[in-house]
């Protein structure tokens, strides 16, 4: 694969880079907002993603450029600003200073960034972290656990940027495995990676549609809010139950059993309900998913697909206009099994499995549709068809 990050890097450095970091973009085809929930989810990863084509840089300074933006960030990894400067490279600045908190770090590098789709949706802020993090850790030597890369791009996420996301995202693509679902429990950890079912003869591809739109999801009020409407949910479900509670910030609905929910739901404010049930449904919806999963059932999978996407829009109530059309239009196009809008619905994109045999047909028709409801997105719109990947390399 001819990589640009290696043409850019052999460009400004006169030489070749020492190797290539690489992170897949990931999906969660069921299991919607559920990790800030400690819920059920679902993930594989795409063979597209964040590469970075990078060198050691012996005196600390890391220096970096991204062929999506146009400004080059700076720093040491000593003397990293403890405050988010509200740009691209704020992720990477907020990954060296937690890594710098949990080893010593002696060496920066030097670093060509390069996306291989347009960004939004396919929780390229992840794969971006976990990529610089594989770098900057080759280049002092540092071998970290699966689960310390998971937790230092969450770090990055909550207390750098300030975004209240769970641990779903760096999970998908550091656990992920070619031709398998991701099935993680975000309580306890434990993740299966499931076989497709093997009695069927439907084939399927990954088909991503990129709205046009990219909307910076970082510190978004929106997204925190709903965060905090089920955590609300939840601290009230406790008090009507006589449960114990501690602190808002560590309160879940996973703490809370179903049969609360339904004895005292239609005591909560309404955005407080309508949130809660979108997750408890989302955990039903996944448990189904992965039985058909297993059994080979597409149609039944594609199915809690777009339920989950209908929950998203209605009880999350998320999605801008453009990713609710462009699930509209999937839900009545032959040959897609099922698809939603992907990551938090703020932004960027929507996945479905498709019948690769459609795939031309589902590009000509959702295209049509699309933009004759936005015309101003002509030339911005497109229309990928993926492989799953395994995860970070």
């Amino acid at each position: 694969m001819n990589l640009q990050c290696e043409e850019k890097f052999l460009e400004l450095y006169k030489k070749a880079p020492k190797d290539v970091a690489f992170c897949p973009y990931r999906v969660n085809p069921v299991g919607a907002h559920s990790d800030y929930n400690q819920g059920f989810v679902t993930g594989m990863t795409l063979d597209r993603g964040i590469h970075i084509a990078y060198c050691p840089k012996l005196n600390g300074v890391v220096e970096l450029c991204s062929l999506q933006f146009d400004k080059r960030a700076q720093w040491h990894v000593a003397q990293v600003p403890k405050e988010k400067r509200n740009d691209w490279a704020d992720y990477l600045r907020g990954a060296t200073l937690l890594l710098s908190n949990r080893y010593p770090l002696h060496n920066g590098i030097s670093g060509v960034i390069q996306g291989t789709l347009p960004i939004g949706g396919l929780s390229s802020s992840a794969a971006v972290v976990l990529s610089f993090l594989k770098a900057l850790c080759d280049v002092n030597d540092i071998h970290p656990s699966e689960q310390e890369l998971i937790a230092l791009s969450v770090g990055v996420e909550n207390e750098y940027i300030g975004f209240n996301c769970g641990k779903n995202d760096p999970s998908c693509e550091v656990l992920s495995r070619q031709g398998r679902l991701l099935f993680l429990d975000t309580q306890t950890d434990e993740h299966q990676l499931v076989p497709f079912g093997e009695y069927t003869s439907l084939p399927f591809r990954i088909a991503i549609f990129f709205s046009g739109i990219e909307r910076k999801i970082a510190g978004s009020n929106k997204f925190n809010m709903r965060v905090d409407e089920s955590r609300s949910a939840a601290y009230a479900l406790k008090a009507y139950a006589g449960m114990e509670y501690g602190k808002f910030a560590e309160t879940n609905l996973r703490e809370v059993p179903r049969e609360v929910y339904e004895q005292y739901k239609d005591r909560l404010p309404d955005n407080w309900r309508k949130r809660a049930e979108h997750w408890y449904t989302e955990q039903d919806r996944v448990l189904q998913g992965i039985d058909a999963w297993r059994k080979g059932d597409i149609q039944t999978f594609g199915r809690m697909m777009f339920e989950s996407g209908h929950s998203s829009i209605y009880n999350w109530e998320t999605g801008s206009e453009e990713l609710k059309a462009l699930y509209d239009i999937m839900s009545h196009t032959d040959g897609i099994y099922g698809g939603r809008f992907s990551g938090a619905g703020l932004k960027g994109c929507c996945m479905a499995l498709i019948d690769p045999a459609y795939a031309d047909e589902i590009n000509c028709k959702v295209e049509q549709e699309y933009l004759s409801l936005f015309p101003d997105l002509k030339g911005k719109y497109q229309f990928f068809v993926c492989n799953s990947a395994d995860g970070i390399k």
